[in-house]
C-alpha cells in the first residue's frame, strides 16, 4: 500500500526537476549547479521571468459545503492547477483566500499574475437557508399591505400537506411595510399622483423600527417605474445608508406577488451578500493589484461584483450552477450533446439536464421556502453527499441515509479530524472503493480504522456484517440521488436513455458507474479534475446580462416588426452594462426569450430563439415553437389562440479560449498507469481490483473493471463487468462490458 506514497513523491521529484529546467531555459543559463555563484540570486532570477510570461491568469473558485476548489488556467502557456482546501463555514473567503495562497503556491506565481478570479458562492442560498438576512422593510400601493401574506394558494406537499405545513413569515414583516397613496395603471399611466408628504412620515417611522434594507414594490410599477425612482430618492435622504431595491428594476415584468416577493428577498440578502462580495474584492485587490472579480450568476453567467451586489437575487443558485458550466464546456469539447449532469460533493447533490449543448433553465428560482421570479438553471438538488450521516432509527430499526452531514467540520470519521459519526465516504472506504492511501486534495489522508469504528454502529444496529452494511448505505445514497435524476428527465419528457451522465464532484466519480446502470444512462463520463469541475465552470463561462418587457397582448394584435424593435431596444439595454465592463459588441451574442401561453391560460412558457430565426419565422413561427414545447411537456397542444406575456434579450459575452492538455495516444493497454492491486466489496463479494494513476492514463487506454483510479482531487470507482475508456480530452467513459460506443 505504500506504492502511492512513493508515485506521489516521485510525482513531486518530477515536477521540481522540470521546473528547474524551465528557469534554466528562461534566462539561458546551461551551467551547472556548481557554476553558479549563488543559488538564492540564481532562483530569484528565474523566477522573475516565469512570473511575467504567466501574466494574465483566470482563477476559478468554487465555495462547497466541505471543500472549496480551486482551478487556475494558464491560457498562454496552455497549463492548468488545481488545488482543494477545506471551506470555512463561519466565513467563507478565507477558504477563498487560503486556496488562492495554495494554488499559487503550487504554480510558483505570485498572486498579483492572477488578471480575473470568476467565483461561484452560495453566500446568498446560506442566508436564506439560515435565515440570517437583513430586516427588510416595505413600500407598497395603498391596498396592497398584504401582498406577501396572502402570497399563492399553494400547499406543498399531498392531499394532507394543508393540515401539517407550518406557513414561513414573509421575509418583509407586516409591522415594516407602509403604503405610499399612488396608482399607475396597466399602460403605465398615472391614476393618482404620489403623496410624497405622507410618505416621508411613514418612511420615518421605518427608520426608527430599525430595518436595515428597504424594498419598494408599487402595483403596475413594470408599466412605469418613475413612483418608485421617485420614493427611492426621498428613501435615500431619509434613510441614509439603507439599500433600496426597486421591483422596476429588479424585475420589470407584471404579476404583483412575484415581483414583491423577489424584490423583498433581493434586498433581505443584498447587505450579506454586499459585505462578502466587498470584502473579497477589497481583500484580493491588496494582494493581486488591478484584478477582476466576477460572481457566477443562477443562469450559469457571469456577473460584475457590482452587479452582484445590487442585485444579489440572481446568486441563489450561484454554487450549483458552476458544475453545470463545467460540464458544458467539457460536453463541447468530448463532443456530446444531451447529457444528465452529476455534482456530489461532501455536503448534498446537484443534477441537472443539457439538451442539444444547452443546459435547460428556469424563470423561477427556489431555496427553501422561499420562490422567486429569477432566471436559473433547473438544477435539483438533494441532501446526498459523502458527508451524509447514516443511522437505525431505534422506532423503526430501518436504515436511513441523509439529510444531516457532517460537513467539513468535523467531517467523515475517515479524515480523522473528530468526526465519528457513520457517512457515505465512511462506506466507500470500507468497501475498499476509497484506498486508505488516497490524498484528498493533496494533503488530506484517509483513515480506514476509523471509517470500520464508524460503520459498525450501523452494522450492528442491523446486526448484520460490516460489508453488507456499508453497501446497504451506499445503495441507499444512490437510490436518493437517483430520484433527483429522475426529476429533470422523466417528469419533463426526457427520456435518460437518450442521455450521457456525467459524473463529477469530490465524490460523484465513485457513485457515477451506478447511477448510470439505474437509469441507464451511458456512457459514464468521468471528466479530467472532476473534483473541481465547478471551479472550471467559473473560469470558463461568460458575463450574461438580460433586459426583459412585460407586454401582454394577444399575437394576432401584434405586429411583428414592432416586437422585432422591442426586442432590439432591450437587446441594446443588456449590451451596454456588458460593454462597460469591456466586452465589445463584436464580442457579444445574442438570444431573445418570448414567454408566450393560451388565450385565457394561467401559466405559460419561455420560447429560446436567436435574432436571426425570430426575424426569419416571426411571431407564426414562436407559435409553432411553443406548441411543440406545450405538446413535449404536457403530451398535448390546443387548437387555440395564442398570447403574449414578455419579451427579453439575453446577451452574453464571448466565449473564454482555452487550450486543454495533450493526453498523448496510446494503445489499449493500461499497464503503464498501473500502481498496485486492491480488493474492493461489490454485490455482496469481494473482488480483486487494480488501482490505477490517472495522471499516466492516454487517449486510448481501456481500464479493465474492477478498477480505481486515483488522482489528486477525487476517486473513480469502475465496477465489476464496466470498462473505462479513455477519449480524447482525457475523460474516463465508463460502459458495460461489450457495450463500449
Amino acid at each position: 500500500m505504500d506504492d502511492l506514497i512513493r508515485l506521489y513523491e516521485k510525482r513531486l521529484s518530477d515536477l521540481e526537476a522540470r521546473i528547474s529546467e524551465l528557469d534554466k531555459d528562461l534566462r539561458g543559463d546551461t551551467r551547472s549547479p556548481a557554476s553558479s555563484t549563488s543559488t538564492a540570486a540564481a532562483t530569484t532570477t528565474a523566477l522573475t521571468p516565469v512570473r511575467q510570461a504567466s501574466a494574465g491568469l483566470r482563477l476559478g473558485v468554487d465555495v462547497g459545503g466541505t471543500f472549496t476548489d480551486l482551478l487556475l488556467l494558464d491560457e498562454k502557456n496552455g497549463r492548468t492547477f488545481t488545488a482543494k482546501v477545506p471551506s470555512t463555514p463561519e466565513d467563507s473567503s478565507i477558504g477563498v483566500l487560503n486556496g488562492i495562497e495554495k494554488i499559487c503556491r503550487q504554480a510558483d506565481i505570485a498572486q498579483s499574475d492572477i488578471a480575473e478570479v470568476m467565483h461561484g458562492t452560495t453566500v446568498a442560498t446560506n442566508t436564506v437557508l439560515t435565515g440570517s438576512g437583513a430586516t427588510v422593510g416595505l413600500v407598497t400601493t395603498k391596498g396592497y399591505r398584504d401582498t406577501l401574506q396572502i402570497a399563492r394558494s399553494y400547499v406543498p406537499g399531498g392531499l394532507g400537506g394543508w393540515v401539517i405545513w407550518n406557513k414561513s413569515e414573509p421575509l418583509a414583516a407586516l409591522e415594516h411595510t407602509i403604503e405610499a397613496d399612488e396608482r399607475i395603471d396597466a399602460q403605465g399611466d398615472v391614476l393618482v399622483p404620489l403623496d410624497e408628504a405622507a410618505l416621508e412620515t411613514d418612511l420615518k417611522k421605518l427608520r426608527d423600527s430599525g430595518i436595515e434594507a428597504l424594498t419598494v414594490s408599487l402595483f403596475n410599477a413594470y408599466a412605469n417605474g418613475a413612483h418608485e425612482q421617485r420614493i427611492a430618492e426621498i428613501a435615500r435622504r431619509i434613510l441614509p445608508g439603507i439599500p433600496v431595491s426597486l421591483s422596476s428594476e429588479v424585475i420589470p415584468e407584471m404579476y404583483e406577488y412575484e415581483r414583491t416577493e423577489t424584490t423583498v428577498v433581493n434586498s433581505y440578502v443584498r447587505p450579506v451578500v454586499s459585505k462578502y462580495v466587498d470584502n473579497l474584492q477589497n481583500e484580493l485587490k491588496s494582494k493581486m493589484g488591478d484584478v477582476k472579480l466576477h460572481i457566477l450568476r443562477s443562469d450559469g453567467g457571469l456577473s460584475s461584483a457590482s452587479a452582484a451586489m445590487d442585485s444579489p437575487v440572481n446568486l441563489l443558485m450561484s454554487g450549483p450552477a458552476g458544475g453545470v458550466a463545467g460540464a458544458l464546456w467539457i460536453a463541447k469539447r468530448a463532443g456530446h450533446k444531451n447529457l444528465l449532469t452529476f455534482d456530489m460533493g461532501g455536503t448534498s447533490t446537484d443534477v441537472a439536464l443539457i439538451e442539444n449543448g444547452v443546459a435547460q433553465t428556469r424563470r423561477e428560482t427556489r431555496v427553501a421556502d422561499v420562490t422567486v421570479r429569477a432566471p436559473s438553471i433547473d438544477v435539483r438538488t438533494v441532501g446526498a453527499g459523502g458527508g451524509s450521516i447514516a443511522y437505525v432509527p431505534e422506532l423503526t430499526k430501518a436504515l436511513r441515509v441523509g439529510p444531516q452531514s457532517a460537513g467539513a467540520t468535523p467531517g467523515p470519521a475517515a479524515y480523522a479530524k473528530g468526526g465519528d459519526e457513520p457517512t457515505v465516504t465512511d462506506a466507500n472506504v470500507v468497501l475498499g472503493y476509497l484506498p486508505a492511501t488516497s490524498k484528498l486534495g493533496g494533503d488530506m489522508t484517509i483513515d480506514r480504522d476509523l471509517a470500520v469504528k464508524a460503520v459498525s454502529k450501523v452494522a450492528d444496529a442491523l446486526g448484520v456484517p460490516l460489508e453488507k452494511a456499508a453497501e446497504g448505505i451506499v445503495d441507499i445514497v444512490n437510490e436518493n440521488m437517483c430520484g433527483a435524476l429522475r426529476l429533470v428527465s422523466v417528469e419533463q419528457g426526457y427520456d435518460p436513455r437518450d442521455f450521457a451522465l456525467i459524473g463529477f464532484g469530490g465524490a460523484g466519480p465513485l457513485h457515477a458507474n451506478a447511477l448510470a446502470g439505474l437509469i441507464n444512462a451511458w456512457p459514464a463520463i468521468i471528466p479530467p479534475g472532476p473534483g473541481v469541475l465547478c471551479a472550471y465552470g467559473d473560469a470558463t463561462t461568460r458575463l450574461r446580462n438580460e433586459a426583459s418587457q412585460t407586454i401582454v397582448s394577444p399575437l394576432a394584435e401584434l405586429e411583428p416588426a414592432e416586437v422585432n424593435r422591442t426586442l432590439h431596444t432591450l437587446e441594446q439595454k443588456a449590451a451596454a452594462d456588458l460593454a462597460a465592463e469591456g466586452v465589445g459588441q463584436d464580442k457579444q451574442d445574442v438570444f431573445y426569450q418570448i414567454d408566450m401561453r393560451y388565450t385565457g391560460q394561467g401559466m405559460k412558457l419561455t420560447v429560446d430563439m436567436t435574432p436571426e430565426e425570430f426575424t426569419r419565422e416571426g411571431l407564426e413561427g414562436t407559435a409553432r415553437r411553443f406548441d411543440a414545447m406545450h405538446e413535449k411537456l404536457f403530451t398535448f397542444a390546443l387548437d387555440a389562440g395564442h398570447e403574449l406575456v414578455g419579451l427579453r434579450a439575453v446577451v452574453q459575452g464571448a466565449e473564454k479560449p482555452f487550450v486543454g492538455k495533450d493526453y498523448g495516444h496510446a494503445g489499449t493497454d493500461a499497464g503503464a498507469a498501473r500502481v498496485q492491486t486492491t480488493q474492493i466489496y461489490s454485490g455482496g463479494q469481494w473482488y480483486d481490483a487494480v488501482i490505477y494513476d490517472r495522471a499516466k492514463l492516454q487517449t486510448g487506454n481501456r481500464v479493465e473493471g474492477p478498477a480505481i483510479v486515483v488522482e489528486m482531487d477525487s476517486t473513480t470507482l469502475i465496477q465489476p463487468a464496466h470498462v473505462g475508456v479513455i477519449d480524447e480530452v482525457g475523460n474516463i467513459l465508463i460502459w458495460p462490458e461489450g457495450q463500449e460506443g
